[in-house]
């Protein structure tokens, strides 16, 4: 029986995941990649109905697909918008708050000003490159799913990012890429039946960059659960 102190490595994997926003060139074995998805599958899933669909670039067509991104981003083009809303429609407290807290924490790591509107743009543009991360996945889901899907989706994900960490390797979600759906449904022939809920950036981390810094905080338990406990 393993010692109540020993640590298994899903705690680690856990503990250590984040968003990392800058990353090595490092190349990411294909191999590496489709273990992690199948890890991931194991997620739960009501009914076993496995909603989720992933389509993985990398190399020339991530390269291609990025750069036709990046320019639709740089025009603000009105063509693209985004299919579902993420974000709340009216922002209420605590969470405006904590929105704002890392934004600010994130611009003062890299030297961009609140009021340097081209600088920030130019920052949130990096998300169309993967951050130069070297494998980008896109996570999609059943159009015909109701919200238990996407519960089934967020399970998933998070699967992802905690097998990537198994392997040593850090990732970041990113819903920016759902924006450009139209661009990636031309790109990898995704039917409109699928929904682009976001994209995952896989790859090793660049710990020079000053992004990478940045660690957030999280609540404390007695802040967010209620026990009752008899």
């Amino acid at each position: 029986m393993q010692s109540p102190s020993a640590e298994p490595d899903v705690f680690q994997a856990l503990a250590t995941r984040r968003s990392v926003r800058a990353f090595l060139p490092t190349p990411v074995d294909r191999q590496i990649i489709e273990r992690i998805l199948a890890l991931a599958s194991r997620a739960p899933s009501g009914s076993n109905i496995q909603p989720w669909k992933v389509w993985v670039v990398a190399g020339a067509t991530k390269d291609r697909l990025c750069a036709e991104i990046i320019k639709a981003h740089q025009n603000e083009s009105s063509e693209h918008t985004d299919e579902y809303h993420y974000y709340p429609q009216r922002w209420t407290e605590p969470y405006l708050s904590r929105r704002r807290k890392i934004g600010f924490e994130l611009y003062s790591l890299l030297g961009i000003a609140k009021t340097d509107r081209p600088a920030m743009q130019r920052q949130f543009g990096r998300n169309y490159d993967f951050f130069g991360a070297p494998v980008g996945l896109f996570v999609g889901i059943d159009r015909s799913m109701e919200l238990g899907g996407w519960f089934d989706l967020g399970g998933f994900m998070q699967s992802i990012l905690l097998a990537a960490r198994g392997f040593g390797l850090h990732s970041c979600p990113q819903q920016a890429f759902a924006k450009y759906h139209k661009l990636i449904r031309a790109a990898l022939d995704i039917g409109d039946d699928q929904m682009i809920a976001c994209g995952i950036a896989i790859g090793h981390e660049d710990p020079t960059a000053r992004e990478n810094q940045l660690v957030t905080e999280r609540e404390p338990v007695s802040s967010f659960a209620k026990f009752f406990w008899d």
